[in-house]
């Protein structure tokens, strides 16, 4: 299953959510992502999983974006919540509640760290 095979079968709003986040992080990383244990990862490896930076993963209600090591990245805005080990998380409802600019930096970020 391709990414793009995993965000055509989310309903109306979850795949709208899907599509922005995944041309955000397309623009911001150098490899396409692929799905690994079941939901969308972008990897700086050379194979899906191989130093994971970003991922989506759809739920009934909302999509949650999240940053390998989210929690070393600062953020003003304090969207980003602390999730398992060093990953940070938003939880999304809607596509109105992504900012581009803001999650675009929050990717080059996480990026940084892995350079």
């Amino acid at each position: 299953m391709s990414v793009n095979d995993y965000t055509a079968q989310l309903d109306r709003p979850l795949r709208e959510i899907a599509e922005k986040l995944t041309e955000l992080i397309d623009a911001a990383l150098p490899q396409p992502g692929a799905v690994w244990h079941g939901h969308p990862v972008w990897s700086l490896g050379g194979a899906p999983g191989r130093t994971p930076v970003a991922f989506f993963k759809a739920y009934k209600s909302y999509v949650t974006f999240g940053l390998w090591r989210g929690q070393e990245i600062a953020d003003p805005s304090g969207r980003l919540e602390k999730a398992n080990r060093q990953m940070a998380v938003v939880k999304l409802r809607s596509v109105e509640e992504i900012d581009a600019v803001l999650f675009s930096g929050w990717i080059e970020a996480a990026r940084a760290l892995e350079a």
